[in-house]
């Protein structure tokens, strides 16, 4: 039958049915639209993957809870596409004004049904950040967190609702524990797929979902309050007439929408390179793990069938006979037997068929590897820092040839290689600790090679698994073939973060091996453009500090990282005062590139490390942290004893002293 919306029934929260004649508080509606075949509003719209709503007075639309859950479009009573249809005028009407929780989520949801959304009013997720940036570690910024506080809660006007406001998660209302074989509870909890709990809990699952869209509109009404009653400062003096409710609307509010918007839109991305460069990085990778294969097959015959990525395989190699840190009376054995598919089709003695599985032998190399990190459980770590440790930091490169191979290595003439004539002298420094534990410097050399393949094993598959397969995955980008990625404004320090891919954490330059920063291109007859605030966060600290060195630098010009390493580092002042590198160029008309390089381009490595300072003092990395550090800096002069890394061991030495008078 047809009818509008004010002429329908609801059901509220709690089971009851409530007509809509505007005696019933909140759930009165304020809008004309016609409906067709619905007959009670939150009934219609409690699907899981549309989520409730409720309307006041005002023409504000409270929505909360969608879920982007395809598969249940279709076999709910009803059809969930349908109803959605029936509400398209609501979505896309600028004049009536929607608060949600989590916008940027709910948002993509129903768009990404062929719905426009308008009418953007609040995000309660973004006011509470703007009313207490403490909760990242206190609580969170959840609608459960939130409506679970009494003091966010405190300024809602909730009446007789005071014990019926607040989230309840899914688990804590529909959970049933899993039954065993003989009938009885188990202990672990399960949850009924969607169309399930609408079907059988039909008025639990109703209650839950308008609890939660009332939970969002009482949350919404209590943050209000709240940053109404805040003053808005300008350095330090308020601003005349304005509330921090007025900051979220001309600011926050409008950039809220704005991080949707590049959502939405998305970046494009070259899918045929990164086919490519998936191809080369994963032939590469194989060469590197036959590489360490064919060395560790000296020490151990079964080892050319291990699983390099296997952290106790590795162990048992590398480490076998160990004694446990923590649990003398532990040792790890020195041969043990391991699982692998048997992907060759071995066939055993005595068998028709090859098993899924064979064994394999692993024993230990026979020499004690020293290593500085292990696991929380006492055996040592075969992480990419604990195997970066054991190589030291030389190149994969390196041929392995069997003591048996008889191969001519002289010239024609029959003289002594070039190679014999002039042996290349190498520095031994660049090894790491697996070094020493072998008999002879040849042996020594081998296995800090073989050791930096396996990590570059590790390199590669960590570009490959982190960078190059999510942003070829269909399901994070549309059918525009745009990557679209997730905004998080809620973060410990204000920065933003990106998710689902994390389009903010690709490679350094200086790692990126594959160029996987290429993939990422302009649409025809567009252009990329790339911009940076220089240093904001340390322009906007010494400012609020008041700090006169770092206000004195800012105002001198130039990269403050690089001014940090040149008082780090007496070689780069040396070079600066030689006038072998430029601390900051202005190119003039008609030059392309400076005269000699920049301090930044000719030390990355240093400024790098500056960097880390300047930065772990502004976000407050602890003494302990800043210990590391130090620590780190002292293994490596002493073991180096050179000028460059003395400076950098009595800088953060200082650094250390001064931040721990300051916690005192």
């Amino acid at each position: 039958m047809k009818g509008t919306i004010k002429n329908c029934r609801f059901i509220c929260r709690h089971g009851l049915q409530r007509g809509g004649t505007g005696s019933e508080g909140p759930h009165v509606v304020g809008a004309q639209h016609p409906l067709k075949k619905i007959d009670c509003l939150v009934c219609s719209l409690c699907f899981r993957f549309v989520g409730s709503i409720e309307l006041e007075i005002g023409r504000r639309l409270y929505m909360q809870q969608l879920r982007a859950n395809e598969s249940h479009v279709g076999k709910l009573d009803g059809g969930g596409k349908e109803i959605l249809e029936k509400f398209a005028e609501f979505f896309s009407d600028s004049s009536i004004k929607k608060v949600w929780h989590n916008y940027s989520f709910d948002c993509h949801v129903i768009e990404n049904y062929g719905f426009k959304v308008s009418g953007f009013h609040a995000d309660t997720m973004h006011m509470a950040r703007l009313w207490d940036s403490s909760r990242h570690l206190d609580g969170g910024y959840s609608l459960e967190g939130l409506t679970g506080d009494r003091r966010v809660m405190s300024r809602a006007q909730l009446n007789h609702e005071k014990d019926l406001i607040g989230k309840v998660s899914m688990k804590t209302i529909f959970s049933k524990k899993k039954l065993k074989k003989d009938g009885s509870e188990g202990k672990t909890s399960i949850i009924a797929p969607v169309e399930e709990l609408q079907r059988d809990e039909r008025i639990p699952w109703i209650c839950y979902s308008a609890l939660d869209a009332s939970s969002t509109l009482k949350l919404y009404e209590s943050l209000k309050s709240h940053l109404s009653d805040m003053p808005w400062k300008f350095d330090g003096v308020p601003v005349y007439g304005k509330t921090m409710y007025d900051f979220y609307n001309e600011y926050w509010r409008p950039f809220g929408e704005l991080l949707v918007m590049m959502e939405s839109e998305g970046m494009l991305v070259d899918r045929a390179y990164l086919e490519s460069i998936e191809k080369v990085a994963k032939e590469e990778q194989e060469v590197a793990v036959n590489r360490f294969r064919k060395w560790a097959t000296r020490y151990c015959p079964d080892a050319q069938y291990m699983n390099v990525g296997s952290d106790s395989q590795l162990r048992q190699l590398l480490f076998g006979g160990i004694v446990n840190r923590k649990d003398s009376n532990q040792t790890l054995p020195t041969e043990r037997i391991f699982k692998i598919p048997n992907v060759n089709n071995v066939i055993e003695e005595g068998k028709k068929a090859p098993k899924r599985f064979c064994d394999i032998k692993l024993t230990s190399l026979g020499y004690n590897l020293e290593t500085e990190m292990y696991t929380a459980t006492g055996w040592p770590s075969v992480s990419g820092h604990a195997l970066k440790a054991l190589a030291g930091s030389i190149s994969a490169d390196y041929d392995f040839f069997d003591e048996d191979c008889n191969l001519d290595l002289d010239d024609e003439d029959e003289n002594p290689s070039q190679s014999e004539v002039a042996p290349v002298k190498i520095d031994k420094s660049a090894y790491g600790t697996a070094y020493a534990a072998f008999p002879t410097e040849e042996e020594g050399r081998e296995a800090c090679h073989a050791i930096a393949a396996l990590c570059q094993v590790c390199s590669i598959n960590s570009l490959i698994s982190n960078f190059i397969l999510p942003l070829q995955g269909h399901n994070i980008s549309g059918k525009d073939l745009r990557v679209h990625c997730s905004l998080n404004i809620n973060t410990e320090t204000g920065r933003l973060s990106a998710r689902r891919p994390n389009l903010q954490n690709q490679p350094a330059l200086e790692k990126d091996r594959y160029k996987i920063r290429q993939a990422f291109i302009a649409a025809p007859k567009n252009s990329l453009i790339v911009a940076d605030y220089g240093q904001l966060e340390l322009r906007i600290l010494a400012h609020l500090a008041d700090c006169k060195s770092m206000l004195e630098a800012f105002e001198a010009g130039g990269d403050f990282h690089s001014r940090t390493a040149m008082n780090m580092y007496p070689h780069i002042r040396e070079a600066l005062e030689k006038k072998e590198v430029l601390l900051e160029w202005h190119p003039q008309p008609g030059e392309d590139k400076p005269p000699v390089p920049l301090l930044k381009d000719a030390f990355a490595s240093e400024r790098r490390k500056a960097k880390m300072l300047n930065f772990s003092i502004a976000y407050e990395k602890t003494p302990v942290g800043h210990g590391k550090i130090y620590l780190k800096a002292a293994k490596n002069y002493l073991e180096k004893k050179t000028n460059e890394t003395y400076a950098e061991f009595l800088c953060l030495l200082q650094v250390l002293f001064n931040f721990q008078m300051m916690h005192l």
